[in-house]
């Protein structure tokens, strides 16, 4: 008697973690390491203080970037305001 499983239906969906989703998962992880590279070059170089102030500073100003950025969309969009006229040559004029 062969068995049924229960197929995966989300294989089209973006991964999520932590609130973040697809390639924003990588920004976040990208700002906490360079929070953490800044903070102990500060710390090792400077001040241990000044080192901690900059590696939370780092991360969490790394962080609050990336959620912004994530609600505009997963895809970069460009948005022209512009009114654009296309001669016979091709060429774009913005008025």
């Amino acid at each position: 008697m062969a068995r049924r499983f229960a197929v995966y239906k989300g294989l089209q969906k973006p991964l999520i973690f932590k609130g973040f989703k697809g390639k924003f998962i990588y920004w976040g992880i990208a700002s906490l390491l360079t929070g953490l590279v800044a903070g102990a070059l500060v710390m090792s170089l400077i001040n241990m203080w000044l080192g901690a102030l900059v590696l939370i500073g780092c991360i969490t100003g790394g962080l609050l970037y990336t959620a912004s950025r994530q609600k505009g969309g997963l895809h970069v969009k460009s948005r022209v305001t512009n009114i654009l006229i296309l001669n016979h040559y091709g060429r774009k004029k913005l008025i």
